[in-house]
């Protein structure tokens, strides 16, 4: 006789102790050791209140007490934790030095691989980025212990110091942002000495890692870039296109060490001590080890702990079964996880992990079961994974990026039967390639192979249209999508009685799947439901309509400026100047007729000014500015020139840096485009636009042998040779000052003191992306109404608090594209006003 199938509830004691340890991380994260102390000795006395009522009723005690007991234990472990953390802070000194700016000398273990950063000047590679964990740090004649980790901004020979190394090296301490696990940030002033080797453990980890790189070296370029990702984490070889792919599939799993990789790492441990018949004791062991050597290989830092933990929950809640268990072990990990590192309750990974396992321990089964009979068991289960996870993942990611990766689930699907070679054969090539070259190069040959096909997915589905859909970032957006994915499943889980409320009468039985009279069913459901909506006009058919009707509208409301304005902005159709969103660098653009304008910078490298003009219709730039040959001003050329008419550009006589002005001179020469040197006066019309040039560095050599400007030869200076521009339209007067420094800033004020009493204007691009070197006696001169700051994520503290409150205190509307994104400037019934910008 059949039994009714036993179903265990989920354990969800746990839970609300975890979220609540989340929050009180979070918030922690940012305080000071004071504050957190107090929240510790506030958090122990209502344990004890707690306990004591507990003990007093202990016969009947009050509902939900045991729970409340539980809340707050783990939320007094994460402030206690929290707190040692923060009061070794606070001794270290390095956050205090950072407040001051001060030259430092720090000694401290590295324990971040480097990674390579974009010179937004240059153009070039030239500095890396690191951590290092503080041993030691000295400034203003005082030594203090570490106590916490900084940031490295450094040369390239950062980059051939090993991992786990201890070195000593000398620069300047700038403030991290608040929250940030970095005390500090070293902007490091030369090359580091080592002064101790890593632990032979590490040591013997880094040479496997290089000999990876070394034994992968003859595979095609998406191979041999990806294969040391998926193996181990190692990333330096990705280039920006094919991140930017993995990014727009959802597949940058497959290169931050992830739980997947500790899970399939276990299961092809556990596949083979089964298949050796070894003991339950010696599995254990054996795994254990295995997974312990893991961790070492793609390197212990908090990120990678994290992974493991959740791929082990994952990995037993999938295999076995068993959600009511792994929910509260998963619970269990995150608490104490931010116990040891409260840093990291504001790290996107972490949120991710967990709500990605958490999705995958309770989603996947119930999923797999309701697809099964609709396409098998197996196609249902592959399906069921990358769904859940992707499902759950989506809210977090529009935080991100706010777009929602249209093929992530097809795509992780597609790549999925490549994931596991990739890893276990990458992982096997690592071990072996140190005592067997030749054998790491025959086992990197079919995971390069495998992590092929995963970039061939990647950049295939990439390359699709509509690969990625806008979508409203922030909390709001992050909201709707949950609200709309949450309605979304409650329609697919009880679709029944949906469609019975609707009046669609279903022809089969739930959990039969497809039937065999399936056309026939359609058919008649299809029919049936528009005699039933005639015949039964009820008030619960009209809820349910309007509430559908509701859900569909305010998701319409809500998306729709990102679907109609994939930029995010509203241009009007009005507008006359505009400050496009290019990252860290300049990008304006002043509207000289219908499709036309005059540009100034055209950013970083990328196609950001580019898009930015699309979106502002601008087929022609009848002037291109260029105020000097820095990277972040001049990389998003081609982006700009691609597909637009050009009728001259006007650049700065000082060719610096040398490489970079060659360049633009070269393309512009390339695409036709006359070029002329910037000199003091010089002006022009363009329709009813006027432009002068009020101040440019350099001066223009004779003409080469092809016609074009021999620009003046500097190692430097380039910031204060910035062309300073004045335009004048019908509406409104705008001075753009480039990147002038001191010298430049007080040289042109003293030039438009010369010129009249009165120099005020009612637009400022400000010099420098908002830097702390801003001239008073300028600001004060050119009196603005609106002040225009371009400037993206850096890490040169731009723009700075004293340039904010410099053009603020002189009356000023301070417009930041880093909060506004694009925005433009109107004016309208005399007024000059903002649009696109609702955080300036």
């Amino acid at each position: 006789m059949l039994t009714p199938r036993q179903v265990s509830a989920t354990d969800l004691r746990l839970v609300p102790g975890a979220l609540a340890a989340w929050g009180v991380a979070w918030w922690l994260a940012a305080s000071r050791p004071g504050v957190a102390l107090a929240g510790a000795a506030a958090a122990a006395g209502l344990l004890a209140l707690l306990g004591a009522l507990l003990l007093v009723r202990r016969a009947n005690p009050p509902r939900g007490l045991g729970q409340c007991l539980l809340v707050t234990a783990c939320v007094l472990a994460v402030l206690l934790g929290g707190a040692a953390d923060l009061v070794a802070r606070e001794r270290g000194g390095a956050a205090d030095l950072a407040a001051e700016g001060a030259s430092v000398e720090v000694v401290g273990r590295v324990v971040k691989e480097a990674v390579e950063v974009t010179n937004p000047w240059s153009g070039s590679s030239d500095s890396v980025r690191t951590t290092l964990e503080l041993t030691t740090v000295q400034g203003r004649g005082v030594t203090a212990p570490g106590g916490g980790q900084v940031g490295v901004l450094g040369d390239p020979s950062w980059a051939d110091v090993d991992y786990g190394a201890e070195v000593r090296a000398s620069g300047r301490l700038l403030r991290a942002e608040p929250g940030d696990r970095a005390a500090a940030t070293l902007v490091a002033s030369g090359p580091p000495v080592e002064t101790a080797e890593p632990l032979p453990a590490l040591r013997v980890v880094n040479t496997l890692r290089t000999d990876l790189l070394t034994a992968s070296d003859g595979l095609p370029a998406d191979a041999r870039a990806l294969l040391p990702g998926v193996a181990v984490g190692d990333t330096s070889r990705i280039d920006d296109e094919l991140d930017a792919a993995l990014r727009t599939t959802g597949l940058t799993h497959v290169t931050a060490v992830s739980g997947g990789h500790f899970a399939i790492v276990v299961a092809a441990v556990t596949a083979l001590c089964a298949l050796a018949r070894a003991p339950r004791g010696v599995r254990m062991g054996v795994t254990g080890l295995v997974m312990a050597g893991f961790v070492l290989l793609v390197h212990p830092d908090p990120s990678v702990l994290r992974a493991a933990a959740m791929g082990v929950v994952g990995l037993v809640g999938i295999g076995l079964g068993r959600p009511s268990r792994a929910v509260p072990a998963l619970a269990c990990i995150v608490v104490v996880l931010l116990v040891l590192d409260p840093w990291l309750a504001r790290s996107y990974g972490f949120v991710l992990s967990s709500v990605a396992t958490a999705a995958l321990v309770l989603g996947t089964q119930p999923v797999a079961r309701r697809l099964a009979p609709w396409i098998g068991k197996g196609p249902a289960f592959a399906l069921a994974v990358p769904l859940t996870a992707q499902l759950a993942c989506a809210p977090v990611l529009v935080l991100l990026d706010p777009s929602i990766a249209t093929y992530a689930v097809p795509a992780n699907l597609v790549a999925a039967p490549a994931l596991v070679p990739a890893t276990v054969l990458g992982v096997l090539a690592t071990l072996v390639a140190p005592w067997f070259p030749l054998g790491g190069v025959v086992l990197a040959w079919p995971a390069g192979l495998a992590s092929w096909w995963i970039a061939a997915v990647a950049r295939s589905f990439a390359g699709l249209p509509g690969a990625k859909v806008p979508w409203p970032g922030g909390p709001l957006g992050a909201s709707a999508l949950a609200l709309l994915t949450l309605a979304a499943l409650v329609l697919v889980w009880r679709w029944r009685r949906v469609a019975g409320l609707l009046g669609v009468r279903v022809p089969w039985s739930r959990g039969s799947g497809w039937p065999h009279t399936w056309r026939t069913a359609v058919r008649a459901g299809v029919r049936e439901a528009f005699a039933a909506r005639r015949r039964r006009a009820t008030l619960q058919l009209v809820a349910a309509w309007a509430v559908v009707a509701v859900g569909v509208a305010g998701c319409v409301v809500i998306a729709w400026p990102r679907w109609i304005a994939p930029a995010g902005q509203d241009v009007p159709p009005d507008w006359v100047v505009a400050a496009c969103d290019v990252g860290q660098g300049d990008g304006l653009v002043v509207r000289t007729g219908d499709g036309r304008g005059l540009m100034i910078d055209v950013g970083p490298a990328g196609d950001a000014a580019g898009r930015c003009l699309d979106d502002l219709g601008i087929e022609r730039l009848d002037l291109l500015v260029l105020t000097h040959f820095h990277a972040d001003h001049v990389g998003g050329l081609d982006a700009v020139l691609d597909g637009r008419q050009v009728g001259r550009a006007l650049v700065t006589g000082l060719g610096d840096p040398a490489e970079q002005a060659e360049w633009v001179l070269d393309d512009l020469a390339d695409r036709g485009v006359p070029v002329e040197v910037a000199e003091p006066g010089a002006g022009g019309t363009l329709g009813d636009v006027s432009w002068e040039v009020l101040q440019a560095g350099g001066s223009a050599g004779p003409g080469s042998g092809g016609g074009g400007p021999v620009l003046a030869e500097a190692d430097g200076g380039a910031n204060d040779a910035s062309i300073a521009l004045r335009v004048v339209t019908p509406q409104l007067t705008l001075v753009a000052l480039g990147d002038l420094e001191d010298a430049g800033q007080e040289a042109l004020d003293r030039t438009l003191r010369a010129d009249g009493p009165d120099a005020s204007v009612d637009v400022v691009k400000v010099a420098h992306h908002g830097s702390r070197v801003q001239s008073p006696r300028l600001a004060a001169t050119l009196s603005p109404a609106v002040a225009i700051v371009s400037s993206g994520e850096n890490t040169y503290g731009h723009p700075t608090e004293e340039a904010l409150d410099l053009y603020a205190g002189v009356g000023a509307a301070v417009l930041r594209t880093d909060r506004c994104g694009t925005f433009a400037l109107v004016v309208r019934d005399g007024a000059l006003a903002v649009a696109g910008c609702e955080d300036g």
